[in-house]
């Protein structure tokens, strides 16, 4: 077995290093491309319910609402005997990657509705997807949403889900909740396969001379590691799922620090979107440059050796830390 062997969410791994969703994952084309410069394995681009629904309106009113408007009409949209709805192109996409490609590829849902959730997740198990992550994020902006509401809603979409497929099944979640251990802790009970920690987030902005809204999706970096890498310390050894880093992964040390507080697979769009695919090779190498400078065998060896089992009291651990850092701080200033 190779030194850099991995499993993820019950999938045999060349490495820990995946190819998370983003552009490059929307085309068979990118993912060829990512599978040709090492990837372990990739995240199809995400299915989005409210797409789908777009392009089946649009469809219906160049068929249906028009149809009896001109006696030519029918000849100028007419109706495609192959069509299944907006979500086919999708579909094809996965199955044709799934089928082609000598790596896993794991299917990206974004859903809104109940029947929604239900009906995408089955279809793109039904395309070959090896896994499925459900890319969960309901914003409650509705004041009388509890923080229990929304853990519940989260709670019942993995259940239903669970219900349906039987490939293995993944969460990708936003780090905003008030006790995120005992929601993964629940998340676990429900049937959950692995959790991606965590999703990035449009990040609005104003302009203030045209007095709009503005905002672009931002790449991440080193500086969005700490989150993460907290609660994948936190959470190692101490529930049974698979734990996926989603966030600040630019460089080999990322990946390294990452898999030290126990990750199992660490996943990258940002550093391949900056770099290029073939960013891919330099990551592998370092990390199995510094499993030779540090003597370890394995990644298997070196994995969780910094999580957190090896603190007694944790919470006290965080907090004497985060008290530090406020007095260095005062050092420095006063310096």
């Amino acid at each position: 077995m190779s030194k850099l062997a991995s499993r993820y969410l019950g999938l045999d791994l060349a490495h820990p290093v995946i190819a998370s969703a983003s552009p490059l994952t929307a085309s068979f084309d990118g993912m060829r491309r990512l599978e040709d410069a090492g990837v372990a394995a990739v995240v199809a681009t995400s299915l989005y319910e409210e797409d789908i629904r777009a392009a089946d309106a649009a469809y219906a009113t160049f068929t249906e609402e028009s149809a009896g408007c001109h006696p030519e009409a029918t000849n100028y949209f007419p109706e495609l005997p192959d069509y299944r709805h907006g979500v086919s192109g999708h579909l094809e996409l996965v199955r044709r990657a799934a089928d082609s490609l000598d790596i896993p590829v794991i299917a990206s849902l974004n859903g809104t509705s109940d029947s929604g959730w239900l009906d995408f997740a089955v279809q793109l198990e039904q395309a070959g997807a090896a896994a499925l992550e459900l890319n969960l994020f309901l914003l409650p902006t509705d004041f009388a949403t509890s923080g229990n509401d929304v853990e519940n809603r989260y709670v019942e979409i993995v259940r239903h889900v669970r219900s349906r497929v039987k490939i293995p099944v993944c969460v990708k979640l936003p780090p905003f909740f008030t006790a995120f251990g005992n929601f993964a802790a629940r998340l676990e009970s429900a049937g959950v396969n692995g959790l991606v920690l965590f999703h990035q987030f449009f990040r609005p902005d104003l302009d203030i001379a045209a007095l709009s809204i503005t905002g672009e999706p931002a790449l991440t970096s080193p500086a969005d590691i700490h989150l993460p890498l907290t609660w994948i310390a936190l959470l190692s050894r101490r529930l049974k799922l698979s734990l996926a880093a989603g966030a600040g992964v630019d460089s080999y040390v990322e990946v390294v620090k990452f898999l030290l507080v126990g990750a199992d697979v660490v996943t990258t769009a940002s550093s391949l979107l900056r770099h290029g695919p073939e960013r891919v090779t330099a990551l592998v190498a370092g990390l199995e440059r510094w499993l030779a400078d540090h003597a370890f065998e394995s990644v298997a060896e070196m994995r969780g050796r910094l999580d957190g089992t090896h603190i007694e009291r944790a919470d006290l651990f965080l907090r004497t830390q985060y008290l530090r850092s406020l007095s260095d701080h005062r050092l420095l200033s006063n310096a």
